[in-house]
């Protein structure tokens, strides 16, 4: 796993999916899994936990391996846990927690500890891996840096997406003014894949593009690029996408959550250490389309090493920049990371995938 060092600062964003990037497919489809430990048979009442997956996003490199390679059929059957898989749309993440459609996924931690802080029930359990947003402008726009961006037009997938809660992060740290009462740039939305070509159109100075958009738009238009999350020394080492099981599982369930936090870890283990075969096999099985060496760069590019703690420690640093901002109700990060965060017994800090097999890093 390689090593996350720095100041880790902020829970953000992946690749791939952003907010308006984690749209289920059209065609809807479920899966059953494992059930209990001592017969191995197909469970034919409620499942313990249903896991919601979605196809067409590089980012969910996780959940898809963790699903294909059989990560939650071992850990579930040694926990005695029944368990579903269904393909589901997390852009209404929200109302299915609400209606116990879900109990388990991954999601954008920068874009949902705004909406935990605001009531929604769902609390993260693991680090998955660094971000991959990027932020253009035109060649000749004058603009170098966020540190011009006082008075642009900054096109965005949404204003609640986790390109906007990072970039508000940095504009505040270079004086420009991100609150309702002063707010310093403006916000434009307009659909991921449309964003390119309002840059280059003019109908904004800035946009922000989560891979494999962002990649496809910089070879397409020659954009320039002002800011990377997964290079610049404020962001690099931050996990933007996060394991998390609903309130309620946890303080039910604590078994499942803790087997379903094992499996994630360690299919996140696993692409880090075969980018290129967890490229492949999403390609193979539907989960996401696109060029296999450009796929598996993409998925190479990114630190996906996981980690429980330093998720934790992510989302208390994230937690403070953002009630600085004031983008929280809460006051106070160390109370407010009790409710978005949860290790559970049993789970190790990491694991590490090598020559076939897995250890468990403490």
């Amino acid at each position: 796993m390689k090593k996350l060092t720095g100041k880790i600062v902020s829970a953000m964003l992946i690749a791939a999916i952003g907010i308006s990037g984690l749209m289920a497919c059209s065609k809807k489809e479920e899966t059953s899994g494992a059930s209990n430990s001592s017969t191995g048979a197909q469970s034919n009442g409620d499942p313990d936990i249903i896991i919601g997956t979605a196809n067409g996003s590089l980012c969910l490199a996780p959940l898809h391996i963790a699903i294909d390679n059989g990560y939650f059929e071992e850990e579930f059957k040694a926990a005695g846990v029944t368990w579903k898989v269904e393909e589901i749309d997390l852009n209404n993440l929200s109302s299915l927690v609400a209606a116990d459609k879900v109990d388990a996924s991954t999601q954008l931690a920068g874009a949902m500890i705004p909406q935990i802080d605001n009531g929604l029930e769902i609390t993260f359990t693991a680090g998955l891996h660094t971000g991959c947003t990027k932020y253009y402008t035109k060649d000749g726009s004058g603009i170098e840096s966020v540190a011009d961006l006082k008075g642009k037009k900054i096109g965005v997938p949404g204003i609640g997406d986790s390109s906007v809660i990072a970039l508000k992060r940095l504009l505040f740290d270079n004086g420009i003014g991100v609150t309702t009462e002063n707010l310093e740039v403006e916000w434009v939305v307009y659909g991921l894949t449309d964003l390119p070509l309002a840059l280059e159109n003019g109908a904004i100075d800035v946009a922000a593009l989560h891979d494999p958009v962002a990649y496809s738009a910089e070879k397409e238009y020659g954009f320039k690029k002002i800011l990377d999350l997964s290079t610049d020394e404020k962001f690099k080492d931050e996990y933007c996408c996060m394991a998390f099981v609903t309130n309620k599982l946890a303080k039910e369930n604590p078994k499942a959550a803790a087997a379903y936090t094992r499996a994630m870890l360690k299919a996140s283990a696993f692409v880090q250490a075969n980018p290129k075969e967890a490229a492949k096999i999403q390609i193979d099985n539907n989960q996401c389309s696109g060029d296999l060496e450009v796929n598996a760069s993409l998925l190479a590019s990114y630190n996906y090493g996981p980690s429980v703690s330093i998720a934790g420690v992510t989302i208390t640093n994230a937690a403070s920049e953002l009630i600085r901002i004031g983008e929280l109700k809460a006051d106070d990060p160390n109370v407010f990371v009790t409710k978005a965060f949860t290790k559970f017994d049993g789970v190790p800090d990491s694991f590490k995938y090598e020559n076939g097999s897995f250890t468990e890093v403490n």
